[in-house]
This record gives C-alpha cells, structure tokens and sequence, in this order.
C-alpha cells in the first residue's frame, strides 16, 4: 500500500500490525477552507488537507493493562507501521492505566469505506455576494471591517481489535467580524455547518447600531449592575462550566459540582432558576457525534471508551444537577450512571421569550454587554471566572440604549449567575468569542442576571 491508501485500509493496517492485547485506531481526514478580510478588503483565501493518526496500544489485560497513546501525521503505510510500534513501545514502558476497561465492541458500519467528505473555497458561495456589498457600503460609510470566515470537515475513522468500525463525519464553520469607526469598535460571530444560513446583512446592522450607540460616551464606575448577556457571552461562561462537569473532580471534592460528605452534588438543586442544560447529538442544526472519540484520556474522558454511545442528557433539569461527565471508570468509582461528554450544548430558561433587543427593552436600568474575552478560572470550588469585556458595552436607561461606556474586568460565577436570572431570552444557535473555535456548537438564550459584578477599569477596546 502507498499514499493513495484509502483512510479506512490505512486503519486496517495499524490493527493489522498491533502486536498487543488490544488495539484503538482514529485517523482523522481534514478538509478546511478559510476567507479572510480587513480595512474592507479581501486579502487572503486557502483551502488545506490534513491527515492525523491516533493509534492506542494496549498491553496487558483488565486492571493491570498499560496503554500507549501517540498520534501523528501519516502519509503511506510505512509511516502507520512506525506509529503503531512506538505506541506499542510507549504501552511497554508505562504503568497500569487507573482508567483500564475492555474495548468497546461493535460491528462494522456500512459507511466506514466511504471516502472523506470534502470542503473548498466553493463553501463560501452563500456569502461572497453579500459580504462585497457590505465592505462597499462600509468604505463608503467610513466604516472599517475586519473578518474571518473559516470551514472545516473532519472525516474520523474509529476502529478496535474488539471489531468496532466507525465513520463520522463532522462539519464546523464560523464567520466573525469586527466593526471599527473612529474610536469605536464592535464584534459580531456566527457558527454554522455550511454557511447556507448566515445573514451577513443583519450581521452588519446590528454593527452599525451598536457604532451608533457609542457615538456618545457614559462615565460608569465599578460595581455590581443589572446586566443584558447576549447568547454568546452566555456560551462563553457555560461552555466553561460544561468543561468543567468531571464526575471524577468532583467526586474528589475538588470543584464546584463537589459535595462534602457526599462525594457530587447530582440530585442536587444548583439554582430556583428554571433552567436546563443539555447535550443531544442530534440536536437539529448542531449535530455531533453520538459515540466517544476520544484520542486522549483525562479526568472526563478515556481512550478505552472509544465507540462507547454517548446519548443526549440532561445535565441540570430545572435548577437540579441531574449528571456530570463520565466515563467508565469514573462511573464504578461515584457510583453514578455512565454519561460521556456530548460535542454541544444548549441552555434554556423556562418561560424565556424574545432577543437580546427585547431584553434590553425590557430592562429600566443597566448594562448591555455585548462581548467578553480573555476568560480564566480564579477558584474551582465556587467555579469564579474572571475576564474582561471588548468591543462594546452600553448602558441602558428606560429600555433604551443610550451610549457607550468603558470596559471592565469582570469577576463572576456562572453558576452562581443562573440564581440571579432576571429575565431570559428565547434559545437560539451562537457562537461563542472565547471557545468557539473548540466548542462551536452552542445554542443559548439571552439573559438579563442582576448583580453583574464588573470589579475594575479595563483599556481593552
């Protein structure tokens, strides 16, 4: 076999040449195209091709089985050959894995001879047009604009000596603008799978209000505000409070799902907010994998899953923590079910209706925080982050917008923050700023949360 190897025989290859007690493949095809502009210009454009190999060696039996992980970029066949032999080697040399189980088995999907699904600069077709009208009218109007657009399709091969043999095929696409007139300067993003449903033009006048909104300036001091979170910023603080739902760490005390006495605080009411929090692999619109492809193992996940199903769940129903993250082996050690992590995520609020405009409409005073970035974790056992805002904030008098003001670093909670929801929006797709390019999955709703606690100044413009 040479380079022009099919990825599924490349797989077959590897299982063939594993000399071990057990053997996990992923081989990973990527198609991604990309279109980028500044100061109103299309400067670049690029279409790439990426081929990688995760090959998990397993030496041993049951408890005392060892685990080699390696993953690299493969060529032929000689390169898979050389890769199962150093992962072979690295099991040799390592320890017992903690989070040993049997290979998942399963039979052969249909699909798994199919050939990678491809991506080109001809994804971008949908918004092309529209984007040149845009950049015209904005040179005109004085206006800057700076974009990235970006499409990526990930063909995963999974296969085990247990006789699993698994395609999935992910798409992943996000467009992200900056605005900038004068001072002034406003974000806006979209995650989509094909860009067929992006609408550059509303994008662009939701910018151009908002840099009508900072023609005039409103001095703020530091404090706690009612506070308008758009669904992106939303995305950004439960993203990380999703990442951070390790049954395992929370099991060992050590973060904000913790319950001393008795181990996680599953069954556990975490706010009087009627909010749920799930991950669904079919969810219209954010389909994802429904089984674990994992190429690494850590606290929430483990290479000796891989193929296991990985089914919607309800992490929190109503207020109530209903699951964290598990795998096999965490789940025999906390006693609960075994729930693997899902690739998105969607938050809803009983009885939410209405846009981040109608929120704010809705609001008598307050702030409007379009945008947060540079997000950190300050204590894991309160789950309080800290970060900063950019690229628009806006104080709001009598539901009306009426200018902008500084930014800040915020200090905040987002489990906290689900118990101070004073008003909730409709759940719709978006994009988070900070973990979209990781996680681009999301669909929350807007949230007006009293007591947004913005500590210090910022200079982040």
């Amino acid at each position: 076999m040479t380079r022009g190897t099919p990825p599924d025989q490349l797989v077959e290859h590897a299982l063939e040449r594993s000399r071990g007690h057990g053997c996990v493949v992923l081989l990973d095809e990527s198609r991604t195209a990309n279109l980028r502009w500044a100061s109103n210009t299309l400067t670049t454009n690029g279409a790439t091709r990426n081929r990688s190999m995760t090959v998990v060696a397993v030496t041993g039996d049951g408890p005392g089985a060892s685990a080699g992980v390696l993953s690299r970029c493969v060529a032929d066949t000689d390169d898979v050959a050389a890769l199962v032999a150093d992962a072979e080697a690295v099991a040799d040399a390592s320890p017992p894995e903690q989070s040993a189980m049997p290979l998942v088995r399963g039979a052969a999907s249909p699909q798994f001879t199919d050939p990678p699904a491809e991506s080109g600069i001809d994804v971008f077709e949908p918004v092309v047009g529209p984007l040149a009208e845009v950049l015209a009218a904005s040179r005109t109007d004085g206006i800057d604009q700076y974009g990235y657009a970006e499409h990526v399709v990930t063909t995963t091969y999974l296969a085990t000596s247990a006789g699993l043999r698994h395609r999935h095929v992910q798409p992943s696409g996000h467009l992200t603008v900056t605005a900038k007139k004068d001072a002034a300067s406003t974000w806006t993003g979209v995650a989509t799978r094909d860009f067929t449903d992006v609408d550059l033009g509303a994008l662009d006048v939701d910018l151009r209000t908002r840099l009508e909104w900072s023609q005039r300036r409103v001095p703020l001091s530091p404090g706690r505000y009612r506070a308008v979170l758009p669904p992106t910023s939303v995305a950004d603080l439960m993203v990380y409070a999703y990442w951070e739902m390790s049954a395992l760490a929370a099991h060992e005390g050590r973060t904000v799902y913790s319950d001393p006495g008795r181990g996680t605080k599953v069954g556990r009411r975490l706010t009087d907010s009627r909010v749920s929090l799930r991950s669904d692999p079919e969810h219209p619109g954010q389909e994802c994998s429904s089984v674990v492809l994992a190429h690494a193992s850590s606290p929430v996940s483990s290479v000796f899953d891989n193929g296991l199903a990985s089914p919607a769940t309800g992490w929190v129903e109503g207020g109530v923590l209903r699951a964290l993250v598990q795998t096999r082996h965490s789940a025999s050690l906390t006693g609960l079910a075994t729930t693997p992590g899902v690739d998105n995520l969607v938050l809803s609020v009983d009885g939410g209706t209405g846009s981040v405009r109608d929120l704010a409409a809705r609001l008598d005073e307050g702030v409007l925080v379009t945008s947060l970035w540079y997000i950190r974790e300050v204590d894991p056992r309160t789950l309080l982050l800290t970060g900063l805002t950019r690229d628009g904030v806006y104080w709001v008098s009598g539901g009306e917008v009426v200018g902008a003001v500084d930014n800040f670093r915020f200090n905040e909670s987002p489990i906290d923050l689900l118990s101070r929801i004073h008003d909730a929006g409709v759940t719709r797709p978006t994009l988070s700023r900070e973990w979209g390019e990781w996680f681009p999955r999301t669909s929350m709703p807007a949230l007006t949360v009293d007591g947004f606690n913005v500590s210090t100044l910022s200079e982040a413009r």
